[in-house]
């Protein structure tokens, strides 16, 4: 049998969509620190942060440099249905990873709907400036069409494996795809060999798709952005509980949990 590469855990801490009135959102840059370190302290090596719809540029500042002071984590800044000029600044700032959607926004939350477009030009700005700041990119994959884009980039010459993707499930809206074992499998063999997959999940189907995943060798995303719930009617205490839960599982199937140092080769992040 051959040993499976250690899994990558990702811990989103920012606020929930599907929730926006659970008491553990993290609404603050210090929230999303705390939530952070808490999730690192777990077992993630990926922290993806953000606030509601963004914070100011000194609060990302404070909350990447304290992340780099404080941890060792992989800091990936999420937000990605903002527009480039929007998110400049934090580009700027040299995250160790960047969020990008490979295809359209098209979801529906509690209070309001999101439809964005973003284009293949748009992509391969993305590309460029990623490159530019040595970045890595991490890529949003919704469907079919999204690893074509990805695709696209890869024939222009302008990303470079591994490409870290992650597969989203049950998020709600016209990009929706169901959170179930056959959806899972099948997104899988739509997806490039060269590529990182993990999976996000945002329905109570969290736990046993991302246990799936991580049997089969590939990786995971968990925490309050995309669930906020450890059972379906207990809320997680913080993101740290949704990811130690996670950690269990892959010790009692024999998988190996990366540390932050190991995840950074296996992606390719640069050192901080």
């Amino acid at each position: 049998m051959v040993k499976q590469a250690p899994l990558i855990i990702t811990s989103t801490v920012a606020p929930s969509w599907i929730y926006p009135d659970a008491k553990n959102n993290a609404k603050t840059a210090d929230d999303a620190i705390e939530e952070a370190i808490s999730a690192w302290k777990a077992g993630a090596a990926v922290i993806h942060i953000h606030g509601r719809m963004n914070f100011t540029e000194d609060e990302w500042r404070r909350v990447i440099k304290t992340l780099r002071d404080q941890t060792d984590a992989i800091v990936q800044v999420g937000l990605s249905a903002l527009k480039i000029p929007d998110r400049l600044p934090v580009i700027k700032m040299k995250p160790d990873m960047l969020s990008i959607i490979l295809n359209h926004h098209d979801e529906s939350f509690p209070g309001f709907k999101m439809s964005l477009l973003h284009n293949t030009d748009e992509l391969e700005e993305y590309a460029r400036l990623c490159t530019k700041h040595g970045i890595r990119p991490e890529w949003e994959v919704w469907h079919a069409g999204s690893v074509w884009n990805l695709n696209h980039l890869v024939g222009k010459g302008l990303v470079k494996p591994p490409h870290f993707v992650t597969l989203f499930f049950d998020w709600p809206g016209g990009i929706w795809s169901p959170a179930t074992a056959e959806e899972l499998l099948h997104r899988l063999k739509q997806q490039r060999e060269d590529s990182i997959c993990s999976v996000s999940i945002m329905s109570h189907a969290q736990t046993s798709i991302a246990a799936i995943s991580l049997i089969l060798g590939h990786h995971l995303r968990v925490g309050t952005e995309d669930n906020p719930y450890y059972f379906p009617d207990r809320l997680a205490k913080n993101s740290g509980e949704l990811v130690a839960r996670m950690v269990r599982i892959a010790k009692e199937v024999g998988r190996d949990v990366a540390k932050p140092d190991a995840a950074r080769k296996a992606i390719g992040v640069r050192n901080s």
